[in-house]
């Protein structure tokens, strides 16, 4: 074993959180803070995290992961997604504590984590994110992304008419969802109102931040396809995706946890690809 697991307890607004730091042998320029997508705590589905956090200190790369507030075992009332700036804020300020010599941050996060990256307050210390399957979701992009990726799939299906031919089906029922949903997809977003939205808040937000960015979206995932569809329509979302410094790569055929060993090997191997590239360079930011 070439790092290294200390157990962490840090406060955050009274409530102590708990947290895993991944320490490498070597001492490390650049550390990973995962921020969990929820409700899940810091072993991840299918220890993901455990073994993206194992994966990286083998690589001579610092990682911690923790528990929001009432979450996994850390304290206090569990908080929304949108509301966990100071559980990252306090798990940055302890990461930097027990690693004092790194010499940049890199925030990682999965659905709903990594909008909370996104929306967390900038600091200097945060050199890059890595986005996984990012939550934007609207009413209109949900109901979208459900026609696409769940009627579609149900009409050019076999067994789908198999079923509807022997009265495995309530087709009324289905027609009448089918309807409902065609109707939200028609919904304008709040964008074009001119009125906060979460593509908006998360494009307004990733634009403060000025460090290299990785979007990465599985293939067979609906949130990811929320996220696609965000994407084409104007606004901020559309705007800082568009950025030089933002790199988008699809994981063909993952779902949305990359419940797989092969995805998440991907995922791995995406995230160590990017950091060499962006931070073990000649004249890059932990250089």
């Amino acid at each position: 074993m070439d790092y290294q697991e200390i157990p962490l307890f840090f406060d955050c607004k009274g409530a102590t959180l708990v947290g895993m730091l991944t320490r490498p042998d070597s001492v490390p320029r650049v550390g990973v803070l995962i921020v969990v997508g929820g409700p899940q705590y810091r072993v991840g589905s299918h220890r993901q995290f455990v073994l993206l956090a194992r994966a990286l200190a083998s690589a001579g790369i610092a990682c911690m992961r923790f528990d929001y507030r009432g979450m996994g075992d850390s304290e206090g009332d569990p908080v929304r997604f949108d509301a966990t700036g100071p559980d990252v804020g306090a798990a940055i300020e302890t990461f930097a504590e027990k690693m004092p010599n790194l010499g940049t941050i890199v925030l990682w996060g999965l659905c709903d984590g990594a909008a909370a990256c996104a929306l967390a307050r900038p600091d200097l210390r945060v050199g890059g994110m890595i986005l996984v399957n990012p939550w934007v979701r609207t009413e209109a992009t949900a109901a979208e992304a459900t026609l696409r990726h769940y009627y579609a799939g149900r009409i050019f299906a076999l067994a789908f008419w198999r079923k509807l031919a022997i009265g495995g089906v309530d087709f009324a029922q289905s027609l009448t969802g089918l309807l409902r949903t065609i109707r939200r997809a028609g919904v304008p977003d709040a964008a074009a109102a001119g009125t906060a939205n979460l593509p908006g808040r998360f494009g307004r937000a990733l634009a403060r931040h000025r460090g290299p960015v990785l979007v990465m979206l599985s293939g067979n995932d609906q949130t990811a396809e929320e996220f696609r569809l965000a994407v084409k329509k104007p606004g901020p979302l559309r705007s800082v995706m568009q950025d030089s410094r933002v790199t988008q790569v699809d994981i063909a055929g993952a779902d949305h946890t990359l419940s797989t060993a092969d995805w998440r090997d991907r995922a791995s191997a995406l995230t160590l690809d990017w950091l060499r590239r962006h931070f073990f360079q000649p004249g890059a930011a932990s250089s």
